[in-house]
């Protein structure tokens, strides 16, 4: 390799960092919007380190035409490591008071009428480019992908010149990355770490697409943005030969029904090939290939408690915190085959879920995760004023009652939600994306009810998980508990509403040889430090035991500490330089395999439907503005839009009485004394959701109609649910 820095230094490398090439990270980056026209710019670039005074150069007199001219103290990093790695060959810290400029050169072609876009999967924190001298942009923010449209600017040989600044606080959404390394704070990371790229485009082009499910019945959903007006899109599916296409104005969703769909899960990661065309009054303009997986993620009440549901069925989530940092590269893995290591071995492991430490990884990651089949919580990267104020402001307080949020300036709020919402745009069609969690511990917690609402109207196919471990107001769909060494939760009647489940648990440490070990100097750090492999096997196996324990009682998911050892950490399953497995695959898998077999047995133990939102007619009703007609519409837009109105049990009475009600339950009411004893007893449960917590008190959900029960209580029902059950008594006219 070209830069020798790597291999004269002493470090601690992974097996891919030790054969790395002068050509990293060389697969085509998007995935889920492939064109066959790019460049990958990849590769040694020259760099520079600009001081608030710098020789006899002020920063303020430094511009892009300065880099144009090779100096002395310049020096070679091989993009796309940041400054800080090693394998990035510059192995220094950028201060916060600091410039990094970069430069490299490229030849282009003649584009003709074609654009030609520059794109950075990510570059930590404040980026401006200039491409021939010419500003091309600016973007802010560490961990999401953007470009800019350089057609303008771009000569047949061109000078491409980056500027980042990188303060690591004040805000900044930063996650683990710290100014004073120690215990579960890391390295910091500055300038690119993600793939640079070119791309080829014509004048009217697919900028993005929206891939989306449902299942009731099988339905594919697809929005494109476009550039160009006017403009029609055509879908093909590949279906095991047969293609079945839809084609539609890009103004407005396409909505392609898929009978027979085979099920994306994590036992069957099934995924469609999706060809698309942009078309210019019947002529095709632009193509792209992308792929979707079929599958919803839902919740479900058993018998008392809240479960996650994959495609309707319940779903327990086990997975290890994943912090996703590399000893040679950092943030970044040294290789696309590196990254897809860890998800392989956790998926032999036994795990089905992994959820993603305060750090958003390149889209090829989530790409492995769908086609391996392991299904991931996404956390948003975490940010506070000062280094210092993680577990102050505001007050970590867990659970308890009355939590409390952190005050945030105006333009640092506007900026955590430019990132989220950049997060989920650019991950949104990842069919393992299940939960999305914006906060974690009570790390820069803010406008916590404000950011569930905006993230559950924005994406309502996932779950919310808002404040993992964090102070606990009652938004989203789950309440989360971390407690080490071993998984507990605070059972208590406020979260009766939610999913439960154990957001952190484990941390057991073992401290390996020195060869594996990010320092030696200073002592290594775990939740609880044990002495050899067996010691550990044990632990793991008895934490796994208590978690099992813990799903009887209610608990839906549990997030095992962690992957990997990272830099002073040691309670990875792995160790920091993926060398040593610390517990086999095999014996996790067993171990995971017992935990399995009581998810069957709950799952065959539960009669409850699936979660269903309250129907459309008692909302109507609660809010005045519906009068008590049935309005009629046609049967197609009446399964696609309200299939969910009334139970499985009530289906074939629906066909029969109800095909074309706009409300199956209003029309099932009015037909109760000529329905089955099932769908009468389920249309009981038909009660909107400000009754669940009632319900967990007084009813029994299996045995006894649910409206009857709230009457017999009506006393002592919240004005929410009181309300609601009144308005559902008159739609089911369930009393004589």
């Amino acid at each position: 390799m070209g830069n020798s820095k790597i291999r004269e230094k002493s470090a601690l490398l992974t097996p891919w960092g030790s054969r790395l090439t002068e050509t990293p990270w060389s697969e085509y980056p998007r995935p889920q919007l492939r064109r066959d026209s790019w460049r990958n710019l990849n590769g040694l670039w020259r760099c520079r380190i600009i001081g608030k005074e710098s020789g006899d150069q002020r920063q303020s007199e430094h511009g892009p035409q300065d880099m144009l001219a090779v100096r002395d103290t310049d020096q070679q990093i091989l993009v796309p490591f940041c400054l800080e790695s090693t394998l990035g060959g510059v192995g220094q810290r950028l201060d916060p008071n600091e410039e990094l400029w970069y430069h490299r050169t490229f030849n282009m072609e003649k584009l003709g009428s074609s654009k030609l876009l520059l794109h950075f999967e990510a570059v930590d924190y404040r980026t401006t480019v200039w491409l021939n001298g010419i500003l091309v942009g600016k973007h802010l923010g560490g961990f999401s992908p953007f470009e800019f449209d350089i057609t303008e600017a771009v000569r047949d040989s061109n000078d491409l010149v980056v500027l980042v600044t990188d303060a690591t606080g004040n805000f900044q959404l930063r996650g683990k990355q710290s100014k004073s390394p120690h215990g579960i704070w890391y390295s910091r990371v500055s300038g690119i770490w993600q793939t640079v790229w070119l791309e080829t485009v014509p004048p009217q082009y697919i900028k993005s697409l929206r891939i989306d499910s449902t299942l009731d019945p099988p339905c594919m959903h697809f929005k494109a943005a476009v550039e160009g007006e006017n403009l029609e899109l055509r879908v093909v599916v590949e279906k095991e030969g047969d293609p079945v296409e839809v084609t539609g104005s890009c103004d407005a969703a396409l909505h392609l029904p898929f009978p027979g769909a085979k099920l994306w899960s994590p036992q069957q990661p099934y995924l469609y090939t999706l060809n698309l065309e942009l078309l210019s009054e019947g002529v095709v303009v632009d193509r792209v290939q992308s792929y979707t997986g079929i599958r919803t993620i839902g919740k479900r009440q058993d018998q008392k408690h809240w479960r996650i549901t994959l495609n309707n069925e319940i779903c327990f989530h086990l997975g290890p915190l994943d912090q996703g940092w590399w000893p040679d590269g950092l943030l970044t893995a040294p290789s696309d085959e590196a990254m897809r290591s860890d998800i392989e071995f956790l998926k032999q492991a036994g795990f089905n879920m992994i959820r993603k430490h305060v750090k958003v990884e390149p889209r090829r990651y989530y790409y492995h995760c769908d086609v391996l089949g392991i299904l991931v919580w996404q956390d948003q990267v975490s940010g506070t004023e000062k280094e210092g104020d993680c577990f102050k402001v505001p007050p970590w307080s867990r659970l308890e009652p009355n939590g409390q949020e952190a005050e945030w300036p105006e333009w640092a709020r506007t900026q955590f939600l430019a990132e989220l919402q950049e997060m989920v745009e650019a991950l949104y069609s990842s069919p393992a994306i299940a939960v999305w969690v914006p906060f974690n511990e009570a790390w820069g917690q803010h406008d916590t009810e404000e950011i569930a609402k905006w993230l559950q109207s924005y994406d309502c196919s996932r779950l919310i998980n808002i404040a993992s471990g964090g102070n606990f107001f009652a938004v989203g769909d789950i309440v989360d508990h971390h407690n080490y060494p071993e998984p507990t939760f605070p059972i208590d009647a406020r979260f009766q509403p939610f999913i439960k489940v154990v957001g952190e648990f484990g941390g057991h440490g073992l401290v390996l040889g020195e060869e594996h070990l990010w320092q030696t100097a200073r002592k290594n750090w775990g939740y609880n430090v044990l002495k050899d492999i067996e010691e550990l096997e044990v632990k793991y196996e008895s934490s796994m035991q208590s978690l099992c324990d813990w799903m009887c009682r209610g608990i839906a998911a549990g997030v095992y500490t962690q992957t990997t050892d990272v830099e002073c950490e040691v309670n990875g399953l792995l160790s920091y330089d993926r060398k040593v497995q610390k517990l086999a695959p095999a014996f996790l898998s067993k171990v995971h395999s017992r935990l399995w077999d009581k998810c069957a047995q709950l799952a065959a133990r539960s009669g409850a439907q699936p979660f269903r939102e309250p129907d459309p007619l008692i909302l109507d009703m609660l809010s005045g503005t519906q009068s008590f007609g049935i309005d009629m519409v046609t049967p197609a837009l009446h399964k696609i839009q309200h299939a969910s109105a009334a139970p499985n049990s009530c289906q074939k009475d629906a066909t029969k009485h109800c095909s074309t009600a706009r409300s199956q339950v209003h029309c099932l009411g009015q037909h109760r004394d000529d329905i089955s004893d099932d769908c009468r007893r389920d249309l009981g449960k038909s009660v909107p959701f400000v009754c669940s917590a009632a319900i967990d008190k007084h009813c029994d959900v299996l045995h006894v109609g649910i409206l009857d029960c709230l009457q017999k209580y009506e006393s002592e029902l919240s004005g929410d649910c009181k309300d609601a059950f009144l308005a559902t008594s008159k739609v089911v006219s369930c009393r004589d």
